[in-house]
């Protein structure tokens, strides 16, 4: 076959057509795909993505995080729905945290999100966080692409809780949304400086019945505060609103504050963002795969559990054991 004739070849994965049509069935296959470890599979994987890249890239990409029972999910499937109305399709990709101790996790977003996963133009994926930093499954950047090739114009993701390390989400999304019940005070100081100072706009929740007032002077509280802190772009003054997830209250206006935000970010300024999102991400995948590589290597397995020993009492300091480690798989 003349290279020309290569070129012009169609791309026969079995996955690649129906996932453009927007099957969900392949999309979720292609994500299952992606999540392997497997080589074949990564090799299967890192195909598809590349055929499927010139059809990504054109929906809103939002990261959803807070404490855990600020209502994220309900907020999410109220958020979702109204979305949908508007004629968007929407994906959500949450990650649910992962057991230290057996790997698994629980996985049950579409249980709570029950009446967003019954939407033909709703997809709901939950991924394990297994050991990646921030509570962000390693392939969370990829599903954002494949569900993108699937035709869903809005992509969320949904971390674990709130944290320094949230800057996982932070570094693959267009905007950062941070959700945050109706409090104030000590409670107030509990909210981790480093996660506000990420996020593009504060959502205060459970503005309903008795809370109502709280969360306004919770929301003042935050507008305050963030007067105290640089803005993530010159361009955007991170916002405050409140909303009542129960109760659909400022929702809408919540989804009217993301387009404000991608007006004054403009199209080159989200560009420029994922240009250096996309290079942190290359950094990321190269320092993932050495590492794996790195523990593959029979010579380095077979010398590691003696460089722990030696670490564990002492006889041999953790840097001088792991620059061993790192002769040996160079083979220096």
């Amino acid at each position: 076959m003349t290279a020309a004739a290569a070129k012009t070849k169609p791309f026969d994965d079995p996955l690649y057509a129906p996932l453009l049509a927007g099957d969900r069935r392949a999309l979720a296959r292609a994500i299952t795909l992606i999540e392997s470890t497997r080589e074949d599979h990564r090799a299967r994987a890192d195909a598809l993505l590349t055929a499927l890249l010139p059809h990504t890239g054109k929906s809103v990409r939002l990261g959803i995080t807070g404490v855990p029972g600020v209502g994220k999910s309900t907020f999410i499937e109220r958020f979702g729905l109204h979305l949908i109305e508007a004629g968007h399709k929407v994906a959500v990709l949450a990650i649910d945290p992962s057991s230290k101790r057996t790997g698994g996790s629980i996985l049950g977003d579409k249980t709570r999100m029950e009446r967003l996963s019954r939407e033909p133009d709703a997809f709901i994926r939950p991924s394990p966080a297994g050991t990646t930093l921030g509570g962000v499954a390693r392939r969370t950047r990829e599903a954002m692409l494949l569900v993108e090739a699937a035709g869903h114009d809005v992509a969320i993701v949904e971390t674990v809780g709130v944290g320094q390390s949230e800057t996982a989400v932070a570094d693959m999304v267009d905007m950062f949304i941070l959700l945050l019940p109706p409090s104030g005070g000590d409670d107030l100081q509990g909210i981790k400086k480093g996660v506000v100072e990420l996020a593009d706009l504060l959502v205060v929740n459970k503005a309903d019945g008795d809370l109502v007032k709280t969360a306004q002077r919770s929301a003042s509280d935050y507008l305050h505060a963030l007067r105290l802190l640089y803005p993530t772009t010159a361009a955007w003054m991170p916002e405050v609103r409140t909303c009542s997830a129960l109760e659909g209250h400022g929702i809408a206006e919540v989804w009217q504050a993301v387009g404000r935000y991608r007006v004054a970010q403009g199209e080159a300024g989200i560009a420029k963002r994922r240009g250096a999102q996309a290079r942190a991400w290359l950094w990321n995948e190269i320092g993932e795969t050495l590492m794996a590589a790195l523990r593959r290597h029979p010579d380095v397995r077979h010398l590691l559990p003696a460089l722990e020993r030696d670490v564990e009492s002492g006889a041999l300091a953790p840097s001088a054991a792991a620059r061993r480690a790192l002769d040996t798989f160079l083979g220096r």
